[in-house]
């Protein structure tokens, strides 16, 4: 029986959908970058 992984996306159509450049883009994602900022957590992992 063959193994299935779910969510395989491809690592730019993930960083377009929820990368820094698209969180810049809206309003609430500048908020939650400046939200993450403030608790001093890292926006993008490493």
């Amino acid at each position: 029986m063959a193994m299935h992984y779910p969510r395989r996306v491809s690592k730019r159509k993930r960083a377009r959908q929820f990368g820094f450049r698209a969180r810049m883009k809206t309003r609430l994602g500048r908020k939650m970058i400046n939200r993450k900022r403030r608790m001093k957590r890292r926006l993008t992992p490493s």
